[in-house]
């Protein structure tokens, strides 16, 4: 159990790194080819699949400037984690005002790829902080 505790941590820190570094190809290797990216925010945008998440990221990476996410912590069980996260930004529509927001990322990893990431986070207080 021990093993596959440390490929999920593996695999998500991965991810998170590709994220800061903007590196839209990095963060496509790390998910899976059946990826779902569910988002509950209403400014979010769910995706199905690899190539559909990738053909979306050069885009947001443009968008979200400066984009950074700082975990606060992982909690792991098994193929399973819960990630809290700040998450900071300058939206480019926006001219470039920083965002500063709180959430968290629920993530199932398989095979040392992450198959699913459910992305919680509050779009009204996005709003507020670009208002």
């Amino acid at each position: 159990m021990g093993f596959v505790l440390k490929e999920t941590r593996a695999a998500i820190e991965a991810y998170l790194a590709a994220l800061n570094a903007h590196d839209a190809d990095a963060v496509a290797a790390c998910v899976a080819e059946d990826f779902v990216n569910d988002h509950t925010s209403s400014m979010g945008r769910s995706r199905r699949g690899r190539a559909e998440y990738r053909a979306a990221l050069t885009g947001f990476l443009e968008e979200f400037v400066d984009l950074r996410y700082v975990p606060e912590g992982f909690l792991v069980d098994g193929e399973s984690a819960a990630v809290p996260y700040v998450m900071t930004f300058g939206m480019r529509s926006a001219g470039d005002r920083p965002v500063r927001i709180r959430g968290i990322f629920v993530f199932t990893v398989a095979d040392g790829l992450i198959t699913r990431r459910t992305d919680y986070w509050d779009s009204g207080e996005v709003r507020r902080q670009l208002a």
